[in-house]
């Protein structure tokens, strides 16, 4: 019996006694067998399920959590983290299995840096590997990577915030930069190992959890962690003499191939993408200096982008002609990838260009100057490409230029396409690049095609900038009118006014203008303020001694002497004698009044007065510098005839719409007008109905009512005013007038006695002209506009017009809103706007045309309309509000026009209110007529816009 106790101990004795070697060997056994795996079942399982409650937090921490945090990580992830998906019988039972699981990752991973022991882990086993990294060795880092990557998507709802994506994955970041920079630190220190073999593992891990990080969105925060870690390294790099940073410089220090390598162990080109976007946009929006970013850039890709051509492609091909970023984002590619030199370097005027410099800008110019650009593009990516160009050409000189292949050609084309569009910011693009490409050629002589431009070309466009924030707004603005630019084109003002565009989108409701009458104590007081204001004056004239006997200057009182028209004939016949300039001009002068005033004549002569304000060149007649005032007069003529005699001139107005005898510019003169005529027609005017009445009882006794007659002198006696609006009047109301004080400047106003107040009991009345002349406005023109006839071409050419007249069209349809006529005129102007040609035009100004005519329908249309036409049965209306739908849906979703994708928007919103209140009079109509079936069916064929996500 002695014996069998003493051998044990003695057993014991001896294992106590191991030395380290042979204790790491045993613990290796343990911890990286089969052991760890089974025995982590039971305590996760049994113990924690059952037992683990029990014990006191010390014990706990002592016993059970050290059995976890003393193992390597890497096995402790491998066992622990695939259990998170297995299923432990009861909800109560699996949530208190997962809880403890999260408590020891977050134990060892988080607060005992565990990514940086898994580091380490991979840096001693590959010394001992002589950096041999075999496939096995691969695949099990990845294994790895991808477990400790998916943590917090397996965590529970009710895991700890430091498991939350953010949080989790910036603690690994944090600990896996930190000490991966460390390695390589000793790696370079250690003289006799091979660097490279023993990082190569690092590297590995390093690039397969950054991937992943990036692959799970969270690349923002591993920017976050990224940029100040490399910020600080580029800080040590500098020497404390020098104020630049130099390439040798961050070569000689040993942290430094580090940096050189992270990029390039990602292996994954679209993380690599993610995070080089993310960090670019990142440090726009911390407002980094040029140099800084520009060594960030050489740092981290200037490696990787010798070695790899996809490097090169993503910086030149995707990230200046696919991507759009802030326009220091795009100075910093620029240098880094095309120039290939720092910013505000002092060699920057003295290096030669590459090859890859002239091959960039062959390629931007030669994408810029195509049609389809302007087409095809959205309104920011031409805004960047034109600022990549500019910026490019900025760093030119004409022997470079000239040594370029049809650099000077495409650029030419891209200015000439990109003037003849109407949208504004376009054709600034076309100006800015305009003036820096003649600084080029001849800068004493700076081509200047626009009165804004400056010398310094602001680059941004006013959608390049790091922090964009676009106010809502009711209006979108498809083009802006375009000022002469030059002395030389100053005459041609009223050609170039075919640019000159200006849309409003469509608002919930037509817009009134609204002409109020004053009120007449208001009236009496403006007279009387406006009379001593001319006493005073007047006096003051005669208090001045030697100021009125100068003499008064004479010599253009010849004027006055000159012939006024009074006839519409001789104001005609005045606009055709191009050879009288004055007398043109005068006729201009005096059309608008003359038409205002109705001359019986004006019904016989509005066709001939018509043709010939159409046809009269104003650039001529004018004097220099006064054309837009000429062709101000001009159309306000135009609209006054319109609107007075609308029949006979409207006739003659659209016969010439299509006609082979106008340009272009006249052709949008025509439609101009004709939207203003539309809007003045459908003017609400508020009319005040004074109603008089007699009081039933006359009384010739005085009243106690009646003022006392006393007050200051010079106050006129009381009179009685009749109360408007009610035939019975229960008080009595008298005014008077009242001298000003002394001193006072202004003048006194009337004292009203009584109850009410005279606008309370105004009766209001509103008229709308334009329904009776609808069809008039809109049946001539939409006939005929898909013919490609002489000097007509409005599907192609002269895309312009069409885009002008679909927005005519629309502001008719908005000026008889909720009217009869808008009812009976909408069919037909859905199937023109249904045409592919129209309504899929390559132009973005055609379709925002479209979308604002449609949702001028969608306002003009009353919802009992298109209930009684579903009806009755009727399919055009529901036909065409289903293609709105449709349409609408397709332009929200793909359209490369942000303005077009924000107005489809609008329509679609349109549309659904439309099928609102359809459904409500159907309802009504339902319960109105008890014998009709099934009308709540008609209904189904109009589709509410997204209603099966509310």
């Amino acid at each position: 019996m002695h014996l069998i106790l003493y051998r044990p101990e003695s057993l014991i004795t001896s294992v106590v006694s191991l030395t380290h070697d042979e204790r790491e060997s045993w613990r290796r056994a343990f911890y990286h067998g089969p052991a760890f795996p089974t025995m982590s079942k039971i305590l996760l399982g049994n113990i924690a399920l059952k037992w683990l409650r029990q014990i006191c937090s010390s014990t706990r921490k002592e016993i059970y959590d050290s059995f976890f945090v003393r193992g390597p990580p890497t096995e402790v992830i491998q066992a622990l983290v695939p259990a998170l998906s297995q299923n432990e019988g009861s909800k109560e039972d699996h949530n208190i299995f997962c809880l403890n699981i999260e408590r020891i990752l977050v134990l060892c991973l988080i607060e005992n840096k565990g990514v940086c022991q898994i580091v380490e882990e991979f840096t001693f086993s590959n010394k001992q590997d002589d950096g041999i990294l075999n496939p096995e060795k691969s695949t099990f880092i990845s294994r790895v990577a991808q477990l400790l990557a998916s943590i917090p998507d397996k965590a529970t709802t009710g895991a700890a915030s430091a498991l939350t994506s953010s949080s989790f994955f910036k603690s690994v970041v944090s600990q896996l930069l930190v000490r991966a920079e460390e390695a390589a630190i000793e790696s370079s220190a250690d003289k006799d190992g091979n660097e490279q073999g023993v990082l190569s593992p690092v590297f590995l891990f390093v690039g397969q959890v950054l991937s992943r990080i990036s692959r799970r969105g969270s690349t923002g925060v591993l920017v976050a962690e990224l940029i100040p870690m490399i910020l600080n390294h580029l800080q040590r790099c500098v020497a404390s003499d020098r104020k630049t940073i130099i390439p040798d410089m961050v070569k000689n220090v040993s942290q430094s191939r580090f940096w050189f390598n992270v990029v390039e162990s990602l292996r994954d080109q679209h993380s690599i993408e993610r995070l080089t976007e993310e960090m670019l946009r990142q440090l726009a929006s911390q407002h980094i200096s040029d140099e800084e970013a520009y060594w960030i850039l050489w740092t981290l890709f200037n490696q990787s982008i010798m070695h790899m051509t996809v490097m090169r492609a993503m910086f030149i091909d995707k990230f200046l002609l696919w991507k759009t970023f802030p326009l220091c984002c795009l100075r910093w590619i620029l240098h880094y990838a095309v120039f290939e030199f720092p910013p505000n370097s002092v060699m920057e005027t003295q290096i030669q260009k590459t090859s890859n410099f002239i091959v960039t800008v062959q390629t931007l110019v030669s994408v810029w100057s195509k049609k389809e650009f302007v087409q095809s593009y959205s309104v920011e990516q031409q805004a960047y490409i034109t600022a990549a160009i500019g910026l490019c050409l900025e760093n030119m000189s004409k022997r470079e230029l000239e040594m370029t292949k049809d650099v000077l050609n495409c650029i030419l084309q891209g200015v000439t396409c990109k003037l003849e569009s109407p949208i504004d910011l376009v054709r600034k693009m076309a100006s800015a690049v305009a003036l820096t490409f003649s600084k080029i050629v001849d800068p004493k002589n700076p081509l200047y095609l626009d009165d804004d431009c400056s010398e310094n070309v602001d680059w941004e466009f006013g959608v390049l900038s790091p922090k964009r924030t676009k106010a809502p707004s009711h209006d979108v603005e498809l083009g802006s009118k375009s000022k002469p630019c030059s002395r030389e084109n100053r005459r041609h003002a009223g050609e170039k006014k075919a640019k000159a565009i200006r849309h409003d989108i469509s608002d919930n409701r037509v817009k009134i203008v609204e002409i109020k009458s004053l009120d007449s104590d208001e009236m009496s007081g403006a007279a009387t303020n406006l009379g001593e204001h001319c006493d005073e004056e007047s006096m003051d004239i005669d208090a001045s001694s030697d100021s009125s006997l100068e003499p008064y200057d004479l010599s253009d009182d010849d004027t006055d002497l000159q012939k006024n028209f009074t006839h519409l004939s001789d104001l005609a016949a005045a606009l055709r004698k191009p050879d009288d300039l004055d007398g043109v001009e005068r006729a201009l002068s005096s059309a608008e009044k003359l038409v205002r005033a109705s001359p019986d004549e004006l019904r016989h002569n509005s066709g001939d007065l018509v043709q010939a304000l159409v046809h009269v060149r104003c650039s001529d007649a004018a004097t220099e510098g006064e054309e837009d005032s000429a062709e101000e007069k001009r159309q306000k003529a135009l609209v006054a005839l319109l609107v007075t005699n609308p029949f006979e001139s409207l006739d003659v107005l659209t016969k010439l719409l299509y006609s082979s005898s106008v340009d272009i510019s006249q052709r949008i003169l025509v439609i101009d007008v004709m939207t203003e005529a539309a809007r003045e027609l459908a003017e609400t005017k508020i009319i005040n109905k004074q109603q008089w009445y007699g009081n039933l009882i006359s009384d010739t006794s005085p009243s106690w009512l009646v003022p006392s007659d006393r007050g200051p002198l010079g106050a006129s006696p009381w009179r009685e005013v009749s109360e408007p609006g009610s035939l019975l009047s229960w008080s009595h109301r008298y005014e008077r007038e009242v001298p000003s004080r002394s001193g006072q400047v202004k003048s006194g106003k009337s004292r009203k006695w009584g109850l009410r107040k005279a606008k309370d009991l105004q009766v209001e009345g509103s008229k709308n002209k334009f329904p009776l002349y609808a069809a008039a406005f809109m049946l001539p023109v939409m006939q005929g506009y898909d013919k490609r006839r002489h000097g007509v071409d409005l599907l192609n050419r002269d895309f312009v017009v069409l885009g002008k007249l679909i927005y005519m069209l629309g502001v008719c349809m908005k000026c008889m809103a909720m009217h009869p006529e808008a009812s009976a005129l909408a069919p037909a102007l859905l199937d023109m706007i249904r045409s592919r040609e129209v309504s899929q035009h390559a132009e973005a100004y055609v379709r925002r045309s479209v979308l604002f005519a449609v949702s001028c329908i969608l306002i003009a249309l009353h919802p009992s309309y298109v209930a009684s036409t579903l009806i009755e049965g009727n399919q055009d209306i529901s036909t065409g509000l289903e293609w709105i739908r449709t349409w609408a849906l397709q332009i929200a979703e793909a359209d490369p026009d942000t303005e077009c994708t924000s107005m489809a928007m609008n329509c679609l919103r349109l549309h659904s209110e439309m099928v609102l209140q359809t459904s409500r009079s159907l309802e009504s109509a339902e319960h109105s007529k008890a014998g009709t079936r099934a009308l709540s069916s008609k209904l189904d064929n109009i589709i509410i816009p997204f209603a099966n996500m509310m």
